[in-house]
């Protein structure tokens, strides 16, 4: 229980912290390092926030009931469809966690050499807080559901396979608005595409069924809510 409930502090602190960057030597397979960088009073306050807004749902996830404390998110049976799956397919593959690297050509105009490090060198960490916002992803999608007149459906930046369609439910704004507030592109279990996700049960852990690393599955008072790394669902599809 002790060791579970320390991994859950780790990627809680990974994710609801701004200032904490992921990097890595130039070998993939070398020890992972977690470099703070320098970050301004607002950012600060950012990260307050969230540590607050985290720390809500933490007792029901670590405290009040230790039996099921390995168990992250709302089942089939309470506030969403939830899918677990099991930690093999996080298993050491020919690239990483996945067979093959992230495909040349990622949307949005995020970094291939992170998204590389996030989806298949990574079971923890994540792109800084607030990367998206640096990216066209907010434009992008804004010009595609005006256009399209529905949702943008993101993508396996590994396989190509389609992990996410939002905004669904909910408008286009509010899609933003929750992904800024939170810092990563959030997530319900109904923009989930189940057939290519996963929620490990061990630490919450949302993952494709390729073996990409997506994020974590963060529960709120509204349900499940995946918490996800934009450089892991920029792929573009493919015909497979």
């Amino acid at each position: 229980m002790i060791a579970n409930n320390a991994r859950i502090i780790t990627f809680i602190l990974a994710f609801v912290s701004p200032s904490l960057a992921f990097t890595t030597s130039s070998a993939p397979a070398q020890k992972t390092q977690l470099q703070l960088s320098t970050s301004d009073e607002g950012s600060r306050r950012s990260f307050l926030t969230n540590v607050v807004a985290t720390a809500a749902v933490l007792p029901s996830l670590v405290l009040s009931n230790p039996s099921s404390a390995s168990a992250f998110g709302f089942k089939a049976d309470d506030k969403g469809p939830l899918v677990y799956g099991d930690d093999s397919i996080m298993s050491p593959k020919e690239h990483g966690t996945t067979a093959s690297p992230v495909q040349p050509d990622l949307r949005y105009g995020v970094s291939n050499k992170l998204a590389d490090k996030i989806s298949s060198y990574n079971r923890v960490f994540a792109e800084m807080g607030g990367y998206w916002e640096g990216t066209s992803f907010e434009n992008d999608v804004r010009n595609l559901v005006a256009s399209n007149g529905g949702p943008v459906t993101f993508y396996d930046s590994v396989s190509g396979k389609p992990l996410f369609v939002a905004p669904k439910g909910r408008s286009v704004d509010d899609f933003i608005e929750e992904s800024k507030i939170h810092g990563w592109p959030s997530f319900r279990d109904e923009e989930t595409v189940w057939e290519n996700v996963r929620v490990l049960k061990s630490s919450g852990e949302t993952v494709s069924t390729v073996g990409t690393h997506l994020g974590h599955n963060l529960p709120d008072r509204s349900g499940n809510r995946y918490c996800i790394n934009l450089v892991s669902i920029a792929g573009n599809p493919t015909s497979q």
